[in-house]
Formats: structure tokens, C-alpha cells, sequence
């Protein structure tokens, strides 16, 4: 929008030129003629830009400077006196002249809507892959759209042509070159090539509304040309010769003669070359009545094959390929009459013969009765002895059983060499059930050059229920040595047994005095639990009679001190006299109770609780254990199993540890001295 009218030159005097200097009004004078005069002095004379670009786009902008550099005075006047300026005339002796409205402004994109040019065009496409043709005419239609100078183009479609029709390119402004041109409908004619997108398109014709537009806008439109067809599609459309029959056999004939007449043959189909291959057993079948071939495939139960009976479907197989050229790739296309020199006919097929059919060999070996037959009488064929193609059994290998490797039990690393996921040995469920928490305790001593194993015991338990065996120390105080489990649950193999045939501790090989080795380590049994022996007698069919007359004999003194116990003073008198004893020892010198204990257990080495009877008496002595008082003698005739032995244990159930607690820091020297 203008500001208000500008200065600009007299009468008669046309915008943009100057014959000398400009004329300017005298202070307070209208601008008329007359009423101004020229700066003489003034050179300069050149006009101020007002075109511009802004985004690409031009526009009009007001001029800042007059003519010259001079300065331009602010428009003082409205816009509604604007407007009346532009409408009002000179000012006659009549009245002023009104000047005509201007005409009303259309945008382009109303006065050209639905305005389309259409030009007829083709352009050529290549093709490489086709030995009938080498490039093909695709005819199109290019539009140009008016109203915002946008194009497209559709290719007509057409019926079974086998490729994408329609619209090629879609309606929008199509670049012209690289500097961001775009075409225009100036650029249109009939006549000419034009490139879009790399290809090239020959305009050759127009529709009326497209000439009179392009006529009246002054282009001179060319005469039209021939709209250029495709060759291969004319060929197509061309009628089709019929196939002169050569002199020969009738092909209704051959089919009323021969329908429903197959040949079959029994074949092998050898695919061992490839990866995973094997011997397929196949049915050829072979129809007479239009020399056809179909294979299928023979499938047996768990065979680990798709179950799909066609390897082959029915079609007539080539058997030698006319010349052609090698580099077009027929493999994909259907083969015709003129490339193939000859097909597979019966005479081709025979037991013991090997044909090729589509890359793959089979060897035949059997034919049924109807194709006996069918040779005997053609082609005097009397031979149909049949091959034997049956596999040979393999010589079984025999499996080879690595040697034991020291992990875990030997059936247990066994699984692994039988099978590929290794399944846990099987169990004897019933000895489980029936021996379920029979445990047989022993105490053992280890066998040891070093001497400070020789008085380490443990406990020995095989389990009945499947034959382990665990070890466990039972801790003691002050010994320089962490009891616990020495041996977790297994089983222990005899010295002398090969790991591919391993033979395992019994209880029978469980005696008094007998030596167990444990991987290494000798153990020697000193004594067992009384369950042991009410076991064996229980079972004693089931054991060797030397294994139960052992632990009978180690536990007779225990059972001669219990009858002799319970016959000569009751349990009640028992514990009187321990009173009674304890009783005396009190008004006797105080010693160490503690190391008296275990200067008996010290002495006893086979941990029998029974000790000679001399070796009783010096210890008593040693110690100052008044043995000859009445009531000492009373109990040591009661702890005495026989002349020679004497059970200390019973006799130090009178000797609690806290008999004489002021005594607990003597007898140190007597112990030093006792070991």
C-alpha cells in the first residue's frame, strides 16, 4: 500500500528521464508550472531501486530516496483521499470526470481452474532380458495443469501386458535442469523431446483446447506427428497360424490307443553327493498316451521326509537340447518344440539303465507285469531279471568305553558315553524302600605314618539303601585338628577293581580289625554300633559267617559285663555306691579328674573301654586313687569283666569332672609325663 503520491516530473514529462536540471518549488509555492525553478547545481539524477527479492520471491517496495538522493517529504494524506485521488479527474467548467472502477483482480488459480493441457506422447524402454525383444514403445499421456503449472503422466493401461500402468508420475512441479528451473506450459510443444527424470519423451500430438491455448498465447504449434507403436505387442495381437501336423502318428490317435496305458518302473534315486543326501526309493511312471513322465517319491513311516508323494509333476521331459545361444538363461522359461532335438520315449527306459530326468539320477531296477508286457511285444524284450539295490548291513563298531576320568562314580560318568543327553543311573527303588534309613556305624581309626593321626577316630556309616558310604570325624577339643565331614555320600570302589568294572565295599567286607581303603586312605575298623550286630543277626543267611562272628565276638565282653552287672548289684545299689565312693574321695587329697580321664582314654588305643588290669592299677596309683579303700575295691570288683580286665568307663562315672574344681590346674606334669 502506497503512502501518498510522490513528486515527479512536470507536464509532458515521461517518469525515468531528465533533460536537465530538476525543477524544484520555491518555498510556500504549489507545485505548478511556473511556480518552480532548476538547481543548476546539481549532477546527480539516477532513481532509487524498488524491486527486490525476499525468499526467492520478487516484490515492489516504495522508493526511499528521490531523484538524485533527494529526500522525500511523508505522505500527510489518508488512505480514503488516496483512493479519491485516483478516482477524481481534472476539474472542468462543467463538473470533473469520473473515471471507470478498475476492473476486478482474478488469481491465476481461478482463472485456470480445470484449464488442462494434454499432449500425447512415448517414450522407449529397453529390454535385456527377453530373446524375442529388444526394447519396447510405451505410449502416455503427459498433463499440464494451469493453475499451478504442475504435471503428471499415465500410461493407458492394457489387459494382460504384464507390467505397471498407470499413473507413472505424480501430479506436481517437474524440475527442468540443476539451477531450479521448472517447466512451464512455454516450454510445451508438439514436436520436440522432452526430458523428465532421465527419460526421454516425444510430444506427437495435442488435443484442441491445448493448440487454441498455446495459438492464442502467440507459440506457433507444430504439425503433429505418428503416435509410434510397441512391435511385440502387434506381433501379439497378430492371429495365430495354426501348427501344420506332419505326416506321422496321429496324436488322438496314440491317445485313444494307449489311454489310461501307464509303464511303471521301480528306481533309485542316488542324492549322497549333496549334504545330508540318501537313497530315495521312486516310481517312474511314464503315460503312453502323450509321452509324459511323472516321479514320485516313496515314504515310509518315521522316515523324517515331507510327506509330498509328487518329487516330480507330469509333464514331457527333453532328453538332448538343440543348439541355442548359452548366454540366455532358459532355465526359467517354459521349453518349446524348436529347442528340444529329442524326448524322453519308452525306449529309453530299462532295468539296469540310469536316466537323467531334470538333474536328477535314477537307476532302475523293476518294472511291473503290465510293462514286461508292454516290451516283450514292442521291442522283443525277454530279459527282466530285477537288481537288488538293498543296503548291506553295516558292521556294527563296537563302542569303545574311554577310561574313568576320577569325576564322580563310574556309572554316573558312564551315561555319557551312551548317550548324548546323559540320563542319572537307574536306581534299585525296591532295595530303597526296604533298607530306607538302615544306616551300619563303625568307628575307625586312620592309618597313618604321621603321629599326630594316630589318635584320630571317626565314624564310618554305610548306608544299606544304596550302598554308600560317608566318613565323619567327631571333633575334639584342643586337638590341633577341625573335626566334620571327612567323606560326602558315595561309593567307595576295592583296591584292585578296574573302572570298567568296578566292584564296591560290602557290608560284608565291614570286620573287627579288618582295613578299609577309601581313595587313598587306610582306615582300620576298631569297633561298630550295636545295630550292626542285631543287623547281621537278623540278615546272617545273607552274610558270610566269619562277618557275624566277628562283631559277636568284639561284643561278648560288653554282654558278660551286663549280665554280670545286673546279676551281682542292681542299677539302683550301683548308684549308692558311686555316692558312697564319692563321698570318700572328698576327704582324700584333691586331684585332677579331667587329665585322669584322659590318661585312660589315652591308654586305651583300640578305643574298647576295657584296659588290663595291671595298667588300671598303675594309673590308679599314679594319679593317688586310694584302690585298696573297701569301697574302691567294691567298684573295681564290679567294673572287672575277668581276672585280666577291667571297664574304666563304668569305674569314671565315680570320677565326675567336677569332683575337685580346685584341682583343675594340676596334673599337668603327670599328663606331660603320661605322653
Amino acid at each position: 500500500m502506497s503512502s501518498g503520491p510522490e513528486p515527479g516530473p512536470g507536464p509532458g514529462i515521461q517518469p525515468g528521464t531528465c533533460t536537465g536540471p530538476p525543477i524544484v518549488p520555491e518555498p510556500g509555492l504549489p507545485f505548478l508550472p511556473g511556480c518552480a525553478i532548476k538547481d543548476p547545481t546539481k549532477t546527480s539524477f539516477h532513481r532509487c531501486q524498488t524491486m527486490d527479492f525476499k525468499n526467492g520471491y520478487a516484490f515492489f517496495r516504495l522508493p526511499r530516496e528521490g531523484v538524485g538522493g533527494e529526500t522525500l517529504f511523508a505522505n500527510q494524506l489518508s488512505q480514503d483521499e488516496l483512493d479519491d485521488l485516483c478516482t477524481k479527474g481534472a476539474t472542468l467548467t462543467y463538473g470533473q470526470v469520473k473515471r471507470p472502477a478498475p476492473s476486478r483482480f482474478t488469481p491465476a488459480f481461478v482463472a485456470y481452474d480445470k484449464k488442462v493441457l494434454k499432449f500425447d506422447a512415448y517414450f522407449m524402454e529397453e529390454v535385456a532380458i527377453s530373446a524375442e525383444e529388444h526394447y519396447r514403445i510405451r505410449q502416455v499421456c503427459i498433463y499440464y495443469y494451469l493453475e499451478d503449472d504442475s504435471m503428471c503422466i499415465i500410461e493407458p493401461k492394457m489387459k494382460n501386458s504384464g507390467l505397471l500402468q498407470g499413473k507413472l508420475m505424480r501430479r506436481h512441479r517437474v524440475p527442468k535442469n540443476v539451477h531450479g528451473d521448472y517447466y512451464h506450459w512455454k516450454d510445451l510443444n508438439v514436436g520436440i523431446d522432452l526430458t523428465i527424470y532421465g527419460r526421454t519423451y516425444r510430444l506427437v500430438n495435442c488435443d484442441s483446447f491445448t493448440k487454441v491455448f498455446l495459438e492464442s498465447q502467440g507459440i506457433v504449434v507444430n504439425p503433429p506427428e505418428e503416435l509410434v507403436s510397441d512391435p511385440y505387442t502387434e506381433q501379439r495381437q497378430m492371429p495365430v497360424q495354426k501348427r501344420i501336423v506332419p505326416t506321422g502318428p496321429d496324436p488322438f490317435r496314440q491317445f485313444l490307443a494307449y489311454d489310461t496305458k501307464v509303464l511303471r518302473f521301480y528306481a533309485i534315486w542316488d542324492d549322497t553327493n549333496c549334504a545330508f543326501g540318501d537313497h530315495h526309493p521312486c516310481i517312474i511312471h511314464y503315460f503312453l498316451a502323450d509321452d509324459t513322465v511323472e516321479v514320485r517319491e516313496v515314504h515310509k513311516r518315521n522316515d523324517g521326509r515331507d510327506p509330498f508323494p509328487v518329487l516330480m509333476r507330469r509333464q514331457r521331459l527333453p532328453k538332448i537340447f538343440a543348439d541355442k545361444n548359452k548366454n540366455f538363461p532358459s532355465c526359467v522359461l517354459e521349453i518349446t518344440d524348436h529347442e528340444v532335438q529329442e524326448w524322453y520315449s519308452p525306449k529309453d527306459f530299462a532295468i539296469g539303465k540310469t536316466v537323467t530326468l531334470l538333474g536328477r539320477t535314477f537307476f532302475i531296477y523293476d518294472c511291473d507285469k503290465f510293462t514286461q508286457d508292454f516290451y516283450r511285444e514292442k521291442y522283443g524284450i525277454t530279459d527282466f531279471q530285477p537288481v537288488d539295490v538293498n543296503k548291506k548291513p553295516l558292521e556294527k563298531v563296537p563302542q569303545v568305553i574311554p577310561p574313568y576320568n576320577g569325576f564322580g562314580i563310574p556309572e554316573d560318568s558312564l551315561q555319557n558315553c551312551l548317550s548324548l543327553f546323559p540320563k542319572p543311573p537307574r536306581k534299585d527303588i525296591i532295595k530303597m524302600l526296604e533298607n530306607n534309613l538302615k544306616v551300619l556305624r563303625y568307628q575307625v581309626a586312620l592309618e597313618s605314618p604321621v603321629p599326630e593321626d594316630k589318635n584320630r577316630r571317626f565314624i564310618l556309616s554305610y548306608f544299606l539303601a544304596d550302598d554308600t558310604i560317608s566318613i565323619y570325624e567327631p571333633p575334639v577339643r584342643n586337638s590341633g585338628i577341625t573335626g566334620g565331614k571327612y567323606l560326602r555320600r558315595t561309593k567307595v570302589t576295592k583296591p584292585g577293581s578296574t573302572p570298567e568294572n568296578p566292584i564296591y565295599y560290602e557290608p560284608s567286607d565291614f570286620t573287627i580289625g579288618s582295613t578299609i581303603e577309601v581313595f587313598g586312605h587306610r582306615f582300620i575298623i576298631t569297633d561298630a554300633d550295636e545295630y550292626v550286630l542285631n543287623y547281621l543277626e537278623r540278615n546272617a543267611e545273607s552274610f558270610p559267617a566269619a562277618t557275624v562272628q566277628s562283631i559277636r565276638d568284639h561284643f561278648l565282653p560288653r554282654k558278660v559285663v551286663v549280665e554280670t552287672t545286673s546279676s551281682g548289684f542292681p542299677k539302683k545299689d550301683l548308684d549308692d555306691l558311686i555316692v558312697e565312693v564319692q563321698k570318700e574321695l572328698k576327704r582324700q587329697e584333691p586331684f585332677n579328674t579331667r587329665q585322669f580321664h584322659e590318661a585312660f582314654h589315652h591308654c586305651d588305643t583300640e578305643g574298647s573301654g576295657f584296659l588290663d588290669k595291671t595298667r588300671f592299677l598303675t594309673l590308679c596309683d599314679r594319679f593317688n586313687v586310694p584302690t585298696s579303700t573297701i569301697l574302691l575295691k567294691k567298684l573295681i570288683d564290679y567294673c572287672s569283666c575277668d581276672e585280666d580286665k577291667v571297664n574304666y568307663r563304668d569305674f569314671l562315672r565315680a570320677f565326675p569332672s567336677d569332683l575337685f574344681p580346685e584341682a583343675e590346674g594340676q596334673g599337668q606334669q603327670l599328663n606331660s609325663q603320661l605322653t
